[in-house]
């Protein structure tokens, strides 16, 4: 049996993850913070339905002995690094945490992993925003980086530390740039999620209106189930590499609100205020990726058209404030 390492197992795309191993008869095993699981109700309900499968481990990405003793006690086949500090609005509010655990988090983790598991293949979850004020649209795994964010500044020193382990120490490891993916399981703090459960609680009478920034911005949105899919791909092939991970496709946030509110009969013009508060000090765009490397080397393929994500997700939370309320 395989035995695989989830650091941010608790956030959208490591519950995803753990299903998927789960289901193709992995070990899985999790790395999460002590609190999370002194506070299982707030902060496990993603994985809270299959929590008795997994093999759940109390660290810190601040603390590298914690990290070392897990990896030393796991000694997994597989590392899917996911965790981090991921909301790009909150990198500008607080630069120094979100480069501290992002940077140091990934370099405690290889680090580790060369010591305790050096046969281990590893993935790392590099970002889109790491292109920031792009070069070239559509991007490639060849596009010159110019992020704009702390967050996109720690996702590619991330990125190059990959590849440097791969490369001066031999690890067997991956970057998958992926590009914008959501979920019902997104989290609430995210523009995605922010919509379509406003949209939901405007339709049930409990908000009359949501507040946005740059309705304008434009991205590459994917479901995220499909996108752990090409993690799982990335580490089954004998040569680690990087690969762009992306729909080819390309919405606003104004068509993203216009969907979410229609799947509820509303017009989202009367109900959306943008805000100036929420406009980043230094935007991005426009993002747009090319996967073409990841279709010709992994077979991976996209599937889940933008409108049904955005209805799969305004449904998800149009349920969940409906149950709320009648509990």
């Amino acid at each position: 049996m395989k035995r695989a390492l989830i650091t941010g197992i608790t956030g959208q795309d490591g519950s995803y993850l753990a299903e998927l191993l789960l289901e193709k008869g992995y070990e899985v095993h999790g790395l999460v913070r002590r609190v999370a699981i002194e506070d299982p109700e707030h902060r496990l309900w993603r994985i809270v339905h299959f929590k008795d499968r997994l093999h759940l481990h109390a660290a810190s990405l601040e603390s590298l002995p914690s990290i070392y003793r897990v990896f030393q006690a796991v000694k997994p086949d597989e590392c899917y690094h996911l965790a981090a500090q991921s909301f790009v609005a909150y990198s500008f509010e607080d630069e120094f945490s979100t480069l501290n655990a992002n940077i140091n988090g990934t370099h405690y983790v290889l680090a580790a992993l060369r010591d305790c598991a050096p046969d281990c293949r590893f993935y790392f979850a590099a970002s889109s925003e790491m292109f920031g004020k792009v070069a070239q649209v559509p991007q490639t795994e060849l596009t010159p980086f110019h992020p704009r964010s702390a967050y996109g500044i720690s996702k590619v020193a991330g990125f190059d530390l990959t590849r440097n382990y791969r490369e001066a120490y031999g690890l067997k490891a991956s970057s998958g740039i992926l590009y914008n993916h959501e979920s019902p399981r997104r989290g609430f703090e995210f523009v995605t999620r922010k919509i379509t459960s406003h949209a939901a609680k405007v339709k049930l009478g409990l908000a009359k209106e949501v507040r946005l920034g740059n309705l304008d911005a434009r991205r590459d949105w994917g479901h995220a189930r499909e996108y752990v899919r090409a993690m799982w791909i990335m580490l089954q092939q004998d040569q680690p590499d990087d690969y762009v991970i992306a729909t080819g496709e390309q919405h606003s946030v104004r068509e993203f609100a216009e969907l979410a509110f229609a799947r509820l009969g509303l017009d989202y013009r009367d109900h959306v205020v943008v805000d100036p508060q929420f406009l980043r000090p230094a935007e991005v765009e426009t993002l747009l990726g090319d996967a073409a490397k990841a279709r010709q080397r992994l077979g991976w393929t996209y599937a889940v058209p933008f409108k049904s994500l955005v209805e799969e997700m305004v449904d998800g939370d149009l349920a969940r404030l409906k149950g709320a309320a009648g509990s």
